[in-house]
């Protein structure tokens, strides 16, 4: 039994059913499976440049409070997305993927 006041809480990392996966991998190009989530390697022209776009996703990151990894090169980076609660691909991973697509350069 709950105590007076408590709200039950919906589950914060929903794994989406596969459709769905692979509807957002045909709508978006730049992603693909990789192991147990979503990855998007980008080129960039130098360091600098791919040092600032980790810092736009990790600023897209914290306001979720939900984090990538993040392997930032020379001239690329590597953003990949998944869930350890669900281990796997969860709902958030689909939403923050598009939503770095919104940061990302143009191809």
């Amino acid at each position: 039994m709950r105590a007076l006041g408590t709200v039950r809480r919906m589950p914060r990392y929903v794994a989406p059913a596969p459709e769905a996966i692979d509807a957002f991998l045909a709508a978006h190009r730049r992603w693909e499976r990789a192991g147990v989530g979503l990855q998007c390697e980008v080129k960039t022209e130098d360091f600098a440049a791919s040092l600032a776009l980790a810092v736009r996703i990790g600023c897209l990151a914290e306001k979720h409070d939900h984090h990538p990894d993040l392997d930032v090169r020379w001239g690329r980076i590597r953003i990949f997305w998944s869930t350890h609660d669900t281990g796997g691909i969860s709902t958030i991973d689909l939403e923050l993927a598009h939503a770095t697509d919104t940061l990302l350069p143009a191809e």
